[in-house]
């Protein structure tokens, strides 16, 4: 007679070890850790996009990969879409920042509008993950997400000049993507809130109301609106090969109300209205046409001096987040650049200063113009790529210029 126990425990003992595997593909033990910073960098872009993904969303999205397919570019963008969206202004930003971050390899991320949601599916964790496909007829779109997301995450620390055209074109679709708000600042208006002082107009309207009958007190706080940004982005020959994604950088913030840009050269021009074009190639054409000095000389302190005498001074650069995007060369006087600087720091609320050369090694602000801007600017700042611009969108905000490279709310898988 045949012992049982000799028939069943391989079987049970098989069991247990799938079992085992499934707990921990469930728990994103046989993730790689690649893949989770891929990941964190997406949602990274997308806060540069200006979607609210707090910390809680984006330890959602990563579980949510966990329970899926962290290799498929659907259950990547579904996981994503239910869990780092929460208002109907983020779909569009998702839509255009996963496809600039992951690529669309010809064929579109979400399915037809036609076509239903796809339902969860059972995912059968017992095949190791190299053998695990999908259902039948479900075909691969490129290569894995891992490794598209990774691409994309070492491109944002390049530096925009040595990239290539492909690279280019990956890089100002991530600039479209942008969204840039000033720091909050509260204003004289109040408006309703649970908590706050007590509005006591409301109040007593509400007692009358009632009749005299006891009721909620009601009470107000001050609102809050973003500061006017103001952007000034040198177009000089030594800043030709960061002109154009710093301009696509300023085209994104242009898109607030409340931003103003000009381009310093040899001459100042007013670009704002040229960068109100929903189409970027649209505004950078424009653009070319407005300024006169690309690829000229700088005279930085006679155009800042312009820029307040005809409207910083008026009232453009008051209480404004004035940031300047330049190289610092100076071909003028530098003296007259650290009176300009001074005037502007006093008028400013806050005076943000982004040099594409500070990232190179060994750079020290030994140009003239540079070190006499230098006393008078709040934030010293690289802007060589688009990380770096990231953290020129958080410094711009508020945040410290020391916790800068770790962007507000981000989360860090432990």
């Amino acid at each position: 007679m045949r012992n049982t126990a000799d028939v069943t425990g391989p079987a049970q003992d098989r069991r247990a070890g799938h079992t085992t595997d499934a707990r921990a593909g469930r728990h994103g033990e046989g993730r790689r850790p690649e893949g989770d910073a891929a990941l964190l960098g997406f949602a990274r872009a997308l806060r540069a996009a200006g979607v609210a993904a707090s910390a809680e969303r984006v330890h959602a999205f990563l579980r949510a990969v966990d329970a899926l397919r962290p290799g498929l570019r659907t259950d990547v963008y579904w996981a994503g879409r239910v869990t780092l969206c929460g208002d109907r202004d983020d779909l569009e930003r998702y839509e255009r920042v996963f496809a600039a971050y992951f690529g669309t390899d010809g064929t579109p991320a979400r399915p037809a509008r036609t076509a239903p949601p796809p339902r969860p599916r059972p995912v059968l964790r017992e095949a190791p993950a190299g053998s695990r496909t999908g259902p039948p007829g479900e075909r691969r779109q490129g290569p894995p997400t891992a490794t598209l997301a990774s691409s994309a995450e070492v491109l944002r620390h390049r530096d925009v000049a040595e990239l290539d055209p492909a690279e280019r074109a990956q890089v100002r679709r991530l600039l479209a993507a942008f969204a840039l708000r000033g720091q909050p600042r509260r204003t004289a208006r109040r408006r309703p809130a649970r908590r706050g002082d007590v509005d006591p107009h409301r109040t007593v309207r509400e007692l009358l109301r009632l009749g005299g009958e006891p009721a909620l007190l009601r009470r107000h706080a001050r609102a809050e609106r973003p500061r006017r940004v103001v952007l000034l982005v040198d177009v000089s020959g030594s800043m030709g090969p960061y002109a154009d994604a710093l301009l696509r950088f300023a085209h994104a913030a242009a898109r607030g109300r409340r931003t103003e840009v000009f381009t310093i050269g040899t001459r100042l021009t007013r670009v704002t209205r040229e960068l109100s074009h929903r189409d970027p190639d649209l505004a950078m054409a424009a653009v070319a046409e407005a300024v006169p000095d690309w690829r000229g000389g700088t005279r930085l302190g006679e155009l800042l001096r312009e820029f307040l005498d005809r409207w910083g001074q008026r009232g453009m650069a008051r209480g404004a987040v004035v940031v300047l995007l330049s190289d610092g060369w100076e071909r003028g006087d530098p003296h007259l650049l650290a009176a300009q600087m001074r005037r502007l720091h006093r008028l400013a609320h806050r005076v943000i200063w982004s040099n594409p050369r500070k990232a190179r090694p060994g750079y020290a602000p030994l140009a003239a113009g540079m070190a006499a801007a230098l006393p008078s600017v709040d934030d010293f700042v690289e802007g060589h790529s688009l990380a770096a611009l990231e953290r020129l969108a958080a410094v711009v905000q508020g945040a410290d210029t020391d916790a800068a490279g770790q962007v507000p709310g981000s989360w860090e898988r432990s």
